[in-house]
């Protein structure tokens, strides 16, 4: 089984869609997801290729020094197996190679699986988003120190120009 995680392209974005409409009660359209990669300078957003099928993706927005990370979602034959940790890490490294040395999400209150991935990784609760989901209250998380947190778990913290988009294939 061949496993990376790579830029999401055009041709990804019909496959996250689909997981999105999977894992999600309210999930992004394909054009929500375009949008966000042709028009966001702040966006990136990674797909999770096992054996060149979408398994996964994430998407963070780095403004400044802050970054966000806006959605990761694998897909249900291949969750619990360690994937979404690992987008989780590589959403973080990513977003220290772009300058961030903090970073938050938000997560359902009653996502209490997701909830302790991201504590275990060294996220802190801070507070709520009252209806943020619509139907439900949304529990805010920050991590700080990137830097360090990426020198503890071995990620290189190389700062990297942005990266040119490649949109073929």
């Amino acid at each position: 089984m061949k496993v990376s995680i790579e830029p999401m392209k055009f041709c990804h974005v019909p496959s996250v869609a689909a997981i999105e409409k999977m894992v999600y009660s309210a999930p992004w359209s394909e054009h929500a997801f375009i949008n966000e990669i042709l028009d966001n300078g702040f966006a990136s957003y990674y797909v999770l290729l096992i054996d060149g099928e979408v398994a996964g993706y994430t998407g963070i927005w780095v403004i400044l020094d802050e970054a966000h990370i806006t959605t990761l979602a694998v897909s249900p034959v291949w969750q619990g197996k360690g994937f979404g940790r690992s987008l989780l890490e590589h959403a973080i490294a990513e977003a220290a190679k772009k300058g961030a040395v903090r970073i938050t999400l938000e997560v359902r209150v009653s996502n209490l699986k997701a909830q302790a991935l991201y504590k275990k990784l060294g996220f802190t609760p801070c507070g709520i988003r009252p209806n943020y989901y619509h139907d439900e209250d949304a529990l805010v998380m920050w991590l700080d120190n990137l830097p360090s947190f990426c020198e503890r778990n071995g990620f290189s913290v190389v700062k990297t120009p942005a990266a040119e988009r490649d949109w073929e294939g």
